[in-house]
């Protein structure tokens, strides 16, 4: 009975102390979109992101600029420029990081 107890106290310790489950991807990119007003479709807005990565592995888009005007045809008619930057920036972020330094040269 006393091992059983421990194997309990045991189980409940591993339960409370795992890590918490990530959530999708995909919210947290359109929670994150959200915040600079940028709204839509989730799946739409990660389908964006994910080929606008896409473009910049493949060369299609050489630089920052470019990838911001796809992004820009992309999102409602109303968004702003600064929108369509920040769409980039929380794009390469959750899509891919190792497409950072285009944003970064554009800074420069």
């Amino acid at each position: 009975m006393k091992l059983a107890g421990l194997a309990a106290i045991g189980a409940a310790a591993a339960i409370a102390f795992a890590a918490p489950a990530h959530a999708d991807p995909d919210t947290d990119f359109a929670n994150e979109l959200h915040t600079f007003g940028i709204y839509g479709q989730k799946d739409y807005n990660a389908w964006i992101g994910k080929i606008m990565c896409k473009r910049l592995h493949n060369g299609v888009d050489h630089n920052a600029q470019d990838s911001v005007g796809f992004v820009k045809k992309q999102l409602d008619k109303d968004s702003t420029d600064a929108q369509s930057w920040q769409f980039l920036g929380t794009a390469i972020n959750y899509y891919c990081p190792d497409q950072r330094f285009v944003y970064e040269q554009a800074a420069t």
